[in-house]
């Protein structure tokens, strides 16, 4: 009987013939904390007297949540993960490096590896067929101790996505979709498992938009076959030789098999408070947004600065909405920067944060205003998620996001590409 992607991950990371509903330790290639979570990982290493690391070189500390620190108490945070990270020989991140979730993809993650994070976004490196995952801070802070960790081995759901996207519509669109369909507890503790010929023919960075949200749906990882897309983006970051083809097995059982077809798909949108509460963007055209935030590890890279540069080249944002950038790593400023596309932005009137989260955790850099509504390029858009329950969180692509910004209202894309 053939097996899952997941199956095959965490049958080679522990050693066992591992079939969905098992329980299993397999090996961590990889274990993460970034300044939210890092602090408490610390805190219950001291705790339980594991106060060690297994891979220090493969284990990250990252301060891009809350980066540059908005208040001392998040200062103190910091200062705990600087000091334990240089104890330890633990690997960090400081704040202007980016997103924990886009820097692992840039330099860390590879196919058939094990990765766990005390964020739950981790599961972006699915993007590149690494088991990666979300875990509590105590969790991961005995894998990061112990280099090793257990699972219950997933279900999976099986996404065959086939068909060309229509113009104005993206990767954000489709993940929107399904998870509209499924429901934001569609696929608890599943794996989702993206194939077809449209992911084939997918980038990186739509691969990792995705991965990225499949935790949306309550997926405990995303995960697409590594391909030549794959050994091409890692080939691009110095580290072809990471390249480890992984697809699953012809007969594999899948618990379920979702079709979806791109080339009907519109521009889609998540409406407050739940990221499940989807609609048509073309059902929403009109509706007042005084933020517009263009970033985060969903749809900060620079194919997506890309596509906002291109409608905004040479145009005002509309006075009525402030725009805020965030690009999701230095090197993706650095590439917007030689691109124009950070000229561009200026010009337009947008402003530029450092690389990071942002305003998408609602403790600095764009908290909206009592009744304010944003419409976000992010993951999530639960009440209070950017600092005020009292506001209003729109999720959607980058090119919805641009179009929107030039209107100050929900915009189709496809009326101004």
């Amino acid at each position: 009987m053939g097996k899952t992607l997941a199956e095959k991950i965490l049958s080679e990371k522990s050693n066992s013939d591992a079939r969905a509903g098992d329980i299993v330790i397999a090996r961590v290639d990889v274990a993460l904390a970034q300044d939210g979570t890092g602090p408490l990982t610390v805190q219950q290493l001291r705790t339980m007297g594991l106060e060690r690391v297994a891979n220090p070189k493969r284990t990250v500390f990252f301060l891009d949540h809350a980066a540059p620190s908005p208040r001392w108490e998040l200062s103190n945070d910091h200062i705990i993960l600087r000091s334990f990270a240089k104890q330890m020989g633990i690997q960090l991140s400081e704040i202007g490096e980016g997103v924990c979730h886009q820097i692992i993809a840039e330099s860390y993650a590879s196919p058939g590896e094990v990765i766990i994070g005390a964020d739950s976004h981790t599961v972006t490196a699915g993007g590149l067929c690494a088991f990666a995952t979300g875990m509590g801070s105590t969790d991961v802070a005995v894998g990061l101790a112990l280099g090793k960790t257990w699972f219950r081995v997933p279900e999976t759901f099986k996404v065959v996505v086939s068909g060309a996207f229509q113009k104005g519509v993206y990767p954000k669109d489709l993940i929107l979709h399904l998870i509209g369909m499924i429901g934001a507890d569609g696929a608890t503790y599943k794996s989702l498992e993206f194939c077809g010929e449209t992911i084939e023919g997918m980038s990186m960075s739509g691969r990792f938009t995705l991965a990225n949200m499949a935790v949306e749906a309550g997926a405990k990882v995303g995960l697409i076959a590594s391909d030549e897309v794959t050994r091409a983006y890692l080939e691009w970051r110095g580290r072809g030789d990471a390249y480890h083809p992984m697809r699953p097995d012809p007969d594999a059982i899948y618990e379920h098999v979702i079709t979806i077809d791109a080339s009907i798909l519109e521009p889609a949108i998540a409406k407050p408070h739940t990221v499940d509460n989807t609609s048509l963007v073309k059902d929403l055209q009109g509706m007042k947004v005084e933020q517009v935030f263009l970033g985060s590890c969903t749809n900060g890279r620079l194919e997506d600065l890309a596509v906002a540069a291109e409608i905004w080249k040479g145009k005002k944002r509309h006075l009525e909405t402030r725009v805020i950038v965030a690009p999701a790593s230095k090197e993706v400023f650095l590439q917007a920067l030689a691109a124009g596309y950070i000229a561009t932005f200026v010009e337009f009137g947008a402003v530029i944060v450092p690389p990071g989260c942002a305003a998408c955790v609602g403790v600095h850099q764009g908290v909206l205003g009592d009744g304010e509504s944003c419409l976000s390029t992010s993951n999530r858009n639960f009440q209070g998620r950017m600092g005020n329950p009292a506001s209003f969180i729109y999720l959607a692509s980058p090119a919805t996001a641009a179009a929107s910004a030039l209107r100050s209202e929900i915009t189709d894309p496809r009326e101004v590409l």
